[in-house]
């Protein structure tokens, strides 16, 4: 899967749009939030409430998976393209990450799924 895939999957979601809230940074949104960091080969997604559950990625892929800079401490983690996660467990990361984001948006911002 490549970086025009991936947005293509993450922009298919109920509700989900396309951002750039710094320049040359590619972000999906559902509400007002961000579900996914769309970057050069890599992507950035919620993995876990915490660090701790986010981390049983990174063990099962140390070569791909990392914690993201500054946000990781709260489950987020950077993916590699390309790399040993199987496109089919990288669209499962974004379902659980879109899923993890909509949770917390106010009902009355939550996509007709």
């Amino acid at each position: 899967m490549d970086d025009a895939e991936l947005l293509r999957y993450c922009l298919a979601k109920p509700g989900a749009w396309q951002d750039e809230p710094w320049e040359g940074d590619i972000v999906a949104k559902v509400g007002d939030k961000i579900f996914a960091f769309l970057g050069d080969g890599s992507v950035g997604l919620k993995c876990g409430v915490n660090r701790a559950e986010a981390d049983e990625l990174v063990l099962v892929y140390p070569d791909d998976v990392a914690a993201s800079a500054y946000i990781g401490r709260y489950g987020w983690n950077t993916v590699r393209l390309g790399g040993k996660v199987p496109a089919d467990e990288l669209c499962e990361l974004v379902d659980l990450s879109y899923d993890a984001i909509v949770a917390k948006l106010p009902k009355s911002k939550r996509p007709e799924a």
